[in-house]
């Protein structure tokens, strides 16, 4: 993940400077334990400003708001206390060449800065610390102990020191190229590793967009570079410098797939630096806690679908011994018709069965006579039957729980990759229904509701609506609350899949296309999403019922009629422009 360097963090609040100064702080907010949100107003918009102190995304820009919910963190609390109501009246480095800046609060513009919020961009280092305005830390969003840094400890109540000096060379528009060339070629190396080495201010990622706007290697020798080569990285140089003192950047997103702020190897622009900051984050930390979250909820599952499996053969294995309860039975009445042929220390009997009239033999317990032996099978043959009894019902609660599983397996694998927020937004209401099934351990904190998630949508041919549930909550909205009465419900029939909703007017009828384009999609969102025929049931919306006390998703229906859906015939529209 590309981090925040100098360059960026200068073109952020060269913004924030010019658009959102002087301006009202009007509510905090904490998403995260590395990110906070301050919500600003000035007289032409209001908006929200992202402080991150994340290891890999820390930041400072102005986004999207923060998303609803309980916000119980201590740092977020203080920073609400003590600036609410308060002004935005400065955004300045705290020095030259540092990535600190100094957002300095008071009561209003022109007014003596009251407090200051230090956000610190420096990687794992950093760090956000409020203090007030004789420079006394009250609050820092990483306290840090004496014991875990003797050079520079942050706790409330110390005096705020700045991180340590840099002591690299500045840069400056001012130095010749001679001694520039002989500063970054002094010690032959990699051209990437000497122009980081060498001066100060510069990031991985800018030098490497530097590069290749002039189409040099990172990797390349310095011994190796000829003098037209050197006038090239040297005029790339100037403009970098010259974009700095002049403050005038061009950010856009590079064919790399990361970011720059300078205008190199731009694929498209962007439309500020804060625009591009919030998107590139969002997207980036999004795709990380998706992935995270998606292979715990998918463990998790698994899991419990093994236990499941597990207990399920249990109680199939007695009841599959249960079947043998006549048996014995039998064998206990043949055994009481010919006592008579019994003696003692028979280990074996052979008579001639009731039935089949062909001979059976009998093995005895030697130990016991013949109304002993035919009394143990008789006691057998009921503990058998009574088992049957006992087990069927809990074999049958087991396969419904593995059946409502494997509903919530399919939804966690329809979403393959990160694509908007709204992937995100379904696997967490994916967990806070697992949680409230008990099957995943309750969060820490409680959300005020439910995020509102969009349906899957699409048209079909005739121009028709079509709706598509993400998961079982998803699913119970679209089928008992969205579902009008003329509307078709398709399912796949017998596998785990989302509700398909085909939308249409009173006294309508779907056309066969329209019919075949939703099963195609009911298909398409199941667990046989691979296959290429797939059996898919439809009925219209008001014959599809919720048992009583069942769980999230699973719905009994009638009147239903089968169609094949064929899933890999809208592979392409799914994941082009059909999706909303």
């Amino acid at each position: 993940m590309q981090q925040v360097d100098f360059t960026t963090l200068t073109a952020a609040c060269c913004e924030l400077r010019s658009q959102w100064l002087p301006a009202r702080i009007e509510q905090v907010v904490q998403q995260d334990r590395f990110t906070v949100y301050i919500a600003l107003r000035t007289l032409d918009h209001r908006g929200w400003l992202s402080l991150s102190w994340h290891p890999q995304a820390a930041r400072i820009c102005m986004g999207t708001p923060p998303p609803k919910g309980a916000d119980t963190f201590t740092f977020s609390q203080q920073l609400r206390h003590q600036l609410n109501g308060l002004a935005l009246i400065a955004v300045e480095p705290i020095a030259d060449w540092e990535r600190v800046i100094d957002l300095q609060i008071g009561q209003r513009p022109q007014a003596p800065v009251d407090w200051h919020v230090y956000v610190e961009i420096m990687g794992k280092y950093s760090n956000v610390i409020l203090t007030n305005g004789e420079n006394r830390i009250v609050t820092a969003a990483h306290q840090v102990s004496a014991q875990q840094s003797s050079v520079r400890p942050i706790q409330t109540g110390d005096l705020y020191q700045p991180p340590p000096h840099l002591t690299d060379p500045i840069p400056t528009l001012s130095e010749s190229f001679e001694h520039w060339q002989r500063q970054v070629s002094l010690v032959p190396g990699p051209l990437k590793r000497n122009l980081l080495k060498t001066y100060r201010g510069l990031s991985s990622a800018l030098v490497l967009s530097m590069l290749s706007s002039i189409h040099l290697q990172p990797d390349q020798s310095t011994e190796t570079l000829q003098e037209m080569d050197w006038q090239r990285l040297f005029q790339a140089w100037q403009d970098w410098l010259s974009a700095l003192e002049s403050q005038s950047f061009t950010p856009g997103w590079c064919s790399s797939g990361g970011y720059t702020v300078v205008g190199w190897d731009i694929t498209r622009l962007a439309a500020d630096t804060q625009t591009l900051l919030d998107d590139y984050y969002s997207q980036q930390l999004g795709e990380q806690v998706f992935k995270q979250l998606r292979h715990q909820l998918q463990q998790k599952v698994k899991g419990h679908l093994k236990k499941l499996n597990t207990k399920a053969k249990t109680f199939q294995d007695q009841l599959k011994a249960s079947d043998t309860a006549e048996t014995y039975r039998e064998k206990a009445d043949l055994l009481m018709a010919h006592l008579h042929e019994w003696q003692v220390g028979m280990k074996t009997l052979t008579l001639m069965d009731f039935g089949s009239g062909e001979p059976r033999t009998l093995t005895l317990n030697p130990e016991k006579n013949a109304v002993q032996n035919a009394q143990a099978w008789y006691k057998r043959h009921q503990k058998l039957k009574r088992s049957r009894a006992q087990v069927q019902p809990l074999l049958e609660e087991v396969l419904s729980e593995v059946v409502y599983l494997e509903q919530v397996e399919a939804s966690i694998q329809q979403l393959e990759q990160f694509e908007d927020v709204a992937d995100l937004l379904t696997l967490h209401d994916i967990r806070d229904e697992l949680i409230l099934q008990n099957y995943f351990p309750k969060l820490e904190y409680r959300k005020d509701a439910p995020p509102e998630i969009p349906f899957y949508q699409y048209q079909s041919p005739s121009g028709w609506e079509l709706l598509i549930g993400r998961n079982n909550r998803q699913n119970d909205l679209l089928t008992f609350r969205t579902a009008a009465t003329y509307d078709l419900w398709f399912h796949t029939q017998e596998i785990p899949g989302s509700h398909v909703l085909l939308r249409l007017e009173a006294g309508s009828v779907a056309e066969p296309e329209d019919m075949q384009f939703a099963a195609n999609m009911a298909a398409y969102y199941s667990r046989a999403r691979q296959s290429h025929q797939v059996p898919v049931i439809y009925t219209e919306s008001k014959n599809v019922y919720k048992p009583k006390g069942a769980k999230p998703g699973m719905v009994i229906y009638k009147h239903e009629q089968v169609i094949w859906g064929q899933p890999q015939s809208v592979k392409d529209q799914v994941h082009g422009s059909g999706s909303v």
